[in-house]
């Protein structure tokens, strides 16, 4: 079964950085687009970022000039800098093997269970 495990979150002080990483087995190797999706307390889940492996790429708009994410087949990372305590949350990857870029939750099958990231002075 494909599974995909998150790691690299933490507690870091504002304007820190923090890479996350996620890396994808079991029957992995035909997923397509990686994601990143966020969910703060008391919050509605929403899109971080997107990315296929065509070069495809989205980025919420808060985030686009301080977060990056990159891939290869097996691993998706998000890259955070200049973090904000607005950047607290449970974030989770998620995968699917239509290789759309899209932000719908709905259309990622596959999910982890999450890093918790808090930006706290």
């Amino acid at each position: 079964q494909v599974q995909l495990v998150e790691s690299g979150g933490g507690l870091v002080e504002p304007g820190g950085s923090l890479r996350l990483s996620c890396t994808t087995s079991g029957h992995s190797s035909t997923l397509k687009s990686m994601a990143w999706f966020r969910q703060a307390s008391g919050k509605e889940r929403e899109y971080v970022s997107v990315a296929t492996p065509g070069g495809g790429r989205i980025i919420k708009l808060s985030v686009k000039d301080r977060f990056t994410i990159s891939r290869d087949n097996n691993t998706v990372w998000l890259q955070m800098n200049s973090l904000e305590p607005e950047d607290t949350a449970r974030y989770c990857c998620a995968a699917s093997r239509a290789g759309q870029t899209t932000t719908n939750p709905d259309d990622y099958p596959f999910w982890g269970r999450g890093t918790q990231v808090t930006v706290s002075a």
